[in-house]
């Protein structure tokens, strides 16, 4: 039997889990057993009678910076699992569906939530921790950014979804944007269902959806649209 995905969350504040991945499709999943969940409260490292787990900065500034001996110490007591160590930071790499597909093909994650100023650069350095960004923007602490990353990898697991061939059709998985979709009742507020979606040929369903996807990639992503167009051209 295939051992289930592992995804260990160092943090603060394990209460924010399962949160919603305890819901839908990662929640499903998790009841079956294909990934399980762990969480590890940072604090349990700390060694002083007030179980600090941050200092003042050095060369002076505002906020907050997570020490490395406790942060170390978390980190270090999940090491044996062999899972990538990714620290969720706005100067990350930014994730992406390749990105995800590349985690689900591994054995886990162990997930670093940042709160305050960061984390101390001494022990991402010596633990080769790897930087990831959900996008360009602040966010109060990793914990919202590890669900939405978590979210997007769980699905992606084998047997997480019920059809899946339909992750083949998401958008980023051709390098598109989506394509529309539509259900019943076919007229709605003066408003048709493309009539080609009505027609049962599939060949030509196919090629609308494709045309599509390339207008609103286009459109509203000139930057995945460029990429795409450059991979056709080769």
């Amino acid at each position: 039997m295939t051992a289930p995905w592992q995804a260990k969350i160092l943090t603060l504040f394990p209460e924010m889990f399962p949160g919603s991945l305890g819901q839908s499709i990662p929640g499903r999943a998790l009841n079956a057993g294909i990934w399980e969940l762990e969480t590890v409260q940072i604090r349990d490292f700390a060694t002083d009678k007030h179980k600090s787990v941050d200092d003042t900065p050095f060369g002076g500034g505002a906020g907050m910076v997570m020490r490395p001996d406790v942060v170390d110490a978390a980190i270090g007591s999940v090491e044996e699992t062999g899972c990538p160590v990714v620290y969720l930071s706005p100067r990350g790499q930014v994730f992406n569906q390749e990105l995800a597909s590349e985690l689900a093909e591994g054995p886990g994650v162990t997930l670093v939530c940042g709160r305050y100023e960061g984390i101390d650069q001494r022990v991402l350095d010596k633990r080769q921790v790897r930087e990831i960004s959900l996008g360009d923007f602040v966010l109060s602490g990793g914990e919202p950014a590890a669900l939405a990353l978590l979210d997007a990898v769980v699905r992606l697991l084998p047997g997480a979804l019920g059809a899946n061939e339909s992750l083949n059709e998401e958008s980023f998985s051709s390098g598109l944007l989506e394509y529309p979709h539509y259900t019943r009742p076919a007229q709605w507020e003066g408003r048709d269902v493309p009539e080609i979606l009505l027609s049962g040929h599939h060949e030509k369903i196919s090629a609308w959806r494709l045309a599509e996807a390339e207008k609103v990639t286009r459109e509203r992503r000139p930057d995945l649209w460029k990429r795409y167009e450059s991979g056709m051209n080769r």
